[in-house]
C-alpha cells in the first residue's frame, strides 16, 4: 500500500521514524513534502489519498491537532489525531479513517512509529454496525446540519 506523509515545519522532526515504519511494515511511504503552513500539509496529503496515489495519508505537525482540523475540512477525508497505537488502529478498524494525525511536540519517534504501524497494518472491519454508522458520517459530510439521521436510539447497543 502506498501511503503519502506530509510534515510541516513542527513535524519534520518524527519524519525518519514515520517512513521506516511504514517501510518495516512492508508499504511504500510516499514523501508529499514539508511546508511551514500546516493546512498546506494537509492539503497534499489529502490530494494523493483522493486522487489516487495513496490508499493512506499521515500528516504531522505539532500537535497533530492543525493538520487533523485541516484535513478534515476535506470531502472523503476521515482524519483523526492518533497518539497511540490503539487510536490509530482502531480508527481504520471502526471508522475508516483514511488519514491519521501526529503531533511531534507530543509524542516521540518510538510512539510515532507505532501509530504508524498500527494504522497502516489495520483494515476497517466492515461490521455492520461501523457501515451503519459511517453512513450517518457521510450524510452529514454531504448535508451538514440538515443531515437525516436515521434514529439515533438505534446506536444505544454496546460497541
Amino acid at each position: 500500500m502506498r501511503v503519502a506523509c506530509g510534515f510541516d515545519h513542527a513535524g519534520v522532526p518524527l519524519d525518519e521514524a514515520v517512513l521506516g515504519a511504514i517501510r518495516d511494515a512492508g508499504h511504500e511511504p510516499v514523501t508529499i513534502g514539508c511546508w511551514d503552513d500546516y493546512p498546506d500539509t494537509a492539503l497534499a496529503v489529502c490530494r494523493a489519498v483522493l486522487g489516487g496515489d495513496a490508499a493512506r495519508g499521515i500528516v504531522v505537525c505539532g500537535s497533530g491537532a492543525g493538520v487533523a482540523v485541516a484535513a478534515s475540512k476535506i470531502p472523503g477525508i476521515r482524519a483523526t489525531v492518533a497518539h497511540d497505537a490503539y487510536t490509530a488502529a482502531q480508527c481504520m478498524a471502526h471508522d475508516d479513517c483514511n488519514v491519521i494525525a501526529l503531533g511531534a511536540r507530543v509524542i516521540g519517534p518510538a510512539i510515532a512509529a507505532a501509530c504508524a504501524a498500527a494504522f497502516v497494518g489495520t483494515d476497517f472491519s466492515g461490521e455492520e454496525r461501523h457501515v451503519r454508522r459511517l453512513g450517518k458520517v457521510q450524510q452529514m459530510e454531504s448535508r451538514g446540519l440538515d443531515a437525516p439521521l436515521d434514529d439515533p436510539l438505534d446506536d444505544r447497543e454496546a460497541g
